[in-house]
Parts: C-alpha cells; sequence; structure tokens
C-alpha cells in the first residue's frame, strides 16, 4: 500500500511540475499574446494552468498526509 502511495505522489508531484512549467510558458508569451491580439485566451490558460497546479499540489499533500498516517498506524 505505500509503494502505491509513493507512486501517486510522485506522479502528482510530476503533474504540479508540468503544469507550472506550462503556466510559466504561456505567461512567458504574453507579450506576443498582446501583439497578435490573442490575450484574452492567453489569460484563459494562465488560469486553467494556475488551477491544474492547485488541485494537483491538494492532491499531493493529502496523499502525503494518508501516507504519514498509514506510517503512524503500522508503528
Amino acid at each position: 500500500m505505500q509503494i502505491i502511495l509513493v507512486l501517486a505522489v510522485v506522479a502528482a508531484a510530476g503533474l504540479v511540475l508540468f503544469s507550472l512549467a506550462r503556466g510559466l510558458i504561456y505567461f512567458a508569451q504574453g507579450h506576443r499574446a498582446a501583439a497578435e491580439g490573442n490575450l484574452r485566451e492567453n489569460q484563459i490558460m494562465q488560469n486553467k494552468m494556475m488551477m491544474a497546479r492547485v488541485k494537483w499540489q491538494a492532491i499531493t499533500i493529502i496523499l502525503l498526509i494518508i501516507i504519514g498516517l498509514t506510517a503512524a498506524g503500522s508503528s
């Protein structure tokens, strides 16, 4: 059970990193999007990536809490 939880934490943390990287890419493209007239779409994608990052961070924290509780209960 612990191994599955650890793998889930690693996967969720990877998704946090992926969401962060994509959000930073959209943020960096803000000036180009403004020049091309796509600023609204760019801001929407930045917000989506921020919400995805927050979601995956919450899932990672919950999984870490579960690991801590199961480790404390097994000793």
